[in-house]
């Protein structure tokens, strides 16, 4: 069960947002009736969602946790949560308290999003930690809550969430709090959706969309649009219909041997428009090939002495005004096999890329 101390501020329930306690408090009540913890995928979401229950001591009550906790400094269990209430500016639990061994629980949801554009550079995805806790504001029952937030791995779990900070949703610090923070409220819709709770008529949902996949049976009709999509429709339908097929015949085979059959099929993929590159290249083999694959003269301005993925930007910025983005295969190696696509279609391209298990990368 919940248990909770004083909150010293005000109450964070804006009835228009999705991060309001009503809300949070129904994600609660789900966990703790019907099962402590779900992983489930979200539409545009890479790897799955977590959000699981925890508590105060009980979760902690195993010895690589309490080999954590010494190593951080302290005694037990609640002495880590005294430490995050602090943060969190809920009143601290007194020594009757602890040894009153009541449990405090709290949500752990994990996820994540895409990076910022600079980071792109060196990260693919970024990792968000939400750690929700509970409290009461002028009341008392719990009407409230506070959130604690990082985008690190837990290796060291106690560590993990020692190192979380108190946030305002509304406030991100930095580019990286702002994607995740617009994204949360996006993950706590998906969430509602999979629990099946229902949201309340009064809140701005971020998302009129189904966010759960559908299941689909993959025939080769999926083959065909992922590669008309990706070559722009410049392939010929007797070329496309049979390598449709054969991409099919090798999906059926199992994931492990697609994956080594599709590092072949790169060859199809360069013969449809591909600049097959190595990680280093420099602007004027950028603006030459892209050019070749487009049809027409592609310039861009570029500060001097920029090279390689620092250029992205800059040939990003270019296209866009053409309506095209470029976008990699992830060939699992140290080079790059460039293409462009219709700014319009790169949605419906990634999730073809989930259904087909042929990894593409935004830049």
């Amino acid at each position: 069960m919940k248990d909770f101390f004083p909150n010293f501020f005000g109450r964070n329930n804006d009835p228009k947002s999705i991060v309001s306690f009503g809300v949070i408090n129904s994600i609660y009540s789900y966990l703790y009736n019907e099962v402590n913890g779900v992983d489930f995928k979200m539409k545009g979401v890479h790897d799955a969602v977590s959000v699981s229950l925890y508590s105060f001591p009980t979760s902690f009550d195993h010895e690589e946790a309490q080999k954590e906790i010494s190593k951080a400094g302290f005694k037990n269990a609640y002495e880590v949560l005294n430490e995050l209430y602090k943060k969190l500016d809920i009143g601290v639990l007194s020594e009757e308290s602890m040894q009153a061994e009541l449990e405090y629980d709290y949500i752990h949801i994990q996820f994540y999003s895409e990076p910022t554009p600079e980071a792109k550079k060196y990260l693919k995805h970024v990792l968000h930690n939400f750690v929700i806790f509970f409290c009461c504001t002028n009341s008392l029952e719990i009407n409230d809550f506070r959130i604690l937030y990082n985008n690190s791995y837990f290796l060291d779990y106690t560590k993990g969430i020692l190192d979380t900070e108190y946030i305002d949703i509304n406030n991100p610090k930095n580019e990286i709090q702002k994607i995740g923070f617009k994204e949360f409220e996006r993950i706590l819709q998906g969430i509602c959706q999979y629990m099946e709770i229902e949201i309340p008529e009064s809140v701005v949902v971020p998302s009129r969309e189904n966010l759960l996949p559908v299941d689909v049976v993959v025939t080769s009709e999926i083959f065909e649009e992922f590669i008309k999509l990706v070559s722009r429709g410049n392939v010929e339908d007797k070329l496309l219909k049979k390598q449709s097929k054969k991409f099919l015949k090798n999906f059926n085979k199992g994931l492990e041997d697609y994956e080594a059959k599709v590092e072949g099929d790169f060859e199809f993929f360069e013969s449809i428009d591909c600049w097959n590159s190595d990680w280093k290249f420099d602007p004027e083999d950028a603006e030459s090939f892209i050019s070749e694959m487009i049809g027409e003269d592609l310039n861009f301005e570029y500060p001097e002495e920029t090279y390689s993925h620092d250029l992205f930007p800059y040939i990003q910025s270019a296209l866009e005004k053409r309506g095209l983005e470029l976008m990699t295969f992830d060939t699992h190696g140290d080079n790059y096999m460039f293409f462009v696509v219709n700014k319009s279609d790169v949605a419906r391209i990634l999730e073809l890329s989930e259904l087909t298990k042929i990894e593409v990368e935004q830049l």
